[in-house]
């Protein structure tokens, strides 16, 4: 019974490939002549980012811009750059041996993610 429903849903979608557009054609053909993005020229330009900050080409290829506002977007950008860059400078201060927590005498920045699992 479930090989005839697998084979009879094929039939049908292999048909349905062939079927005549539908009249919601026009829609897409307005898709396809929106304002592409310089960023991602094959997606369109978001409108959120029209006139935020100058010359921007628009990249946001998930769409973050239309469900987030833009002024919580570009400060948690920061904020994440700004711990990227504090994160740089504890593994390089690591290798160069300076301690700041106990457990952490005697290991690499290679060595200490595991031995601090294992503590």
């Amino acid at each position: 019974r479930t090989m005839k429903f697998a084979i009879l849903a094929s039939m049908l979608s292999a048909a349905a490939a062939f079927a005549p557009a539908s009249q919601g054609a026009g829609k897409a053909s307005v898709a396809l002549n929106a304002e592409k993005s310089p960023a991602m020229p094959f997606l369109p330009y978001p409108e959120n980012l029209k006139g935020y900050i100058g010359d921007d080409i628009g990249f946001d290829p998930l769409g973050f811009s239309d469900y987030f506002p833009m002024d919580y977007l570009r400060e948690s950008e920061i904020k994440h750059g700004r711990i990227c860059m504090l994160a740089v400078v504890g593994y390089i201060a690591t290798d160069l041996g300076i301690i700041v927590h106990p457990y952490g005498s005697g290991l690499t920045s290679a060595t200490a993610h595991d031995a601090l699992l294992e503590k």
